[in-house]
C-alpha cells in the first residue's frame, strides 16, 4: 500500500527561509516603531504574510493606527525585502533528506504536491532547482483562507487529482498540522511540540521513503481493524 500523494509545506519543510522572514519583518516593524525578536517570530510560522502583519500590529499595539491600504503598503514592503534576501538561497539551502525522498518518491509513482501560504514559492522552489520534482503546486494567490483552514491542502490534492484521505501532509507549524487534520489527510510533523501529527519526527533528515511507507502501511491496517 502507497499513499497517492505527499503533500509538503515549503518553509521549514523543503528549505529553512525562517531568518530571512524574520529580518524581514523585524525592518518594517522597525520602521513603524515596534521591536519584534526571534521568540516572536516563532508565531508568525505556517500563516499568510497579511495574518502576521496583524499579529505584528496587535503586539505593537497599533492595530487600529493604520488603513488597509498602509496595510497593503506594508505587508509590499516586508514581501522586498524578502526577496531581496532570496537573492542568497540556492541548492545548498534545501534541508537535509529532502532531494533524496522526492527522488523516492517519483521511483515509486507517488504524487508530489506544494501547498504553500508563500506568494514566493515558485521562485523558492526554482531558485532550489527542485520546480520539476513537483507534480502540482498550489497556488497561495488564489487563497481565500490562510491555514489552519484546510483550503490550500484541498487545493493540492485537487490539483493531484486525489482524495485527501489517501495523502500525507509535512508540515513544521501547528497551523499546518491542524490544516491537514481539517481536510483528513494523514499528518507528519516535523519538529518538536506539534499536536495532532500521527507521526512527529524531529527534523527532515529522518524523513525517508522507507519510514513513510512503514508509516502508511500501519495507519492502514489500524484502520482496517477498526472499521
Amino acid at each position: 500500500m502507497k499513499p497517492d500523494a505527499v503533500i509538503f509545506d515549503l518553509d521549514g519543510v523543503i528549505t529553512d527561509t525562517a531568518h530571512l522572514h524574520f529580518i524581514a519583518w523585524r525592518q518594517v516593524a522597525s520602521e513603524i516603531g515596534i521591536t519584534i525578536d526571534e521568540s516572536f517570530n516563532q508565531q508568525l510560522k505556517g500563516i499568510s504574510r497579511m495574518d502576521s502583519l496583524e499579529r505584528i500590529l496587535v503586539y505593537g499595539g497599533k492595530r487600529t493606527q493604520f488603513s488597509a491600504a498602509e496595510k497593503a503598503a506594508l505587508a509590499a514592503r516586508k514581501n522586498a525585502c524578502y526577496v531581496e534576501a532570496l537573492r542568497t538561497l540556492t541548492p545548498h539551502a534545501v534541508l537535509p533528506g529532502i532531494t533524496s525522498l522526492l527522488a523516492a518518491l517519483r521511483q515509486e509513482g507517488v504524487a508530489t504536491g506544494l501547498a504553500s501560504v508563500s506568494l514566493n514559492a515558485p521562485t523558492i522552489l526554482r531558485a532550489l532547482k527542485l520546480a520539476s520534482q513537483f507534480d502540482f503546486c498550489a497556488d497561495a494567490a488564489r487563497l481565500t483562507h490562510s491555514k489552519p483552514d484546510p483550503e490550500i491542502f484541498l487545493a493540492a490534492c485537487s490539483g493531484l487529482g486525489v482524495a485527501p484521505e489517501c495523502c500525507i501532509g509535512i508540515e513544521d507549524a501547528q497551523a499546518g498540522i491542524d490544516a491537514i487534520n481539517a481536510c483528513k489527510m494523514t499528518a507528519v510533523g516535523i519538529g518538536a511540540g506539534l499536536q495532532g501529527a500521527q507521526l512527529r519526527l524531529d527534523d527532515t533528515a529522518q524523513l525517508t521513503w522507507s519510514r513513510l511507507h512503514a508509516f502508511w502501511n500501519q495507519q492502514r491496517r489500524a484502520a482496517t481493524r477498526c472499521q
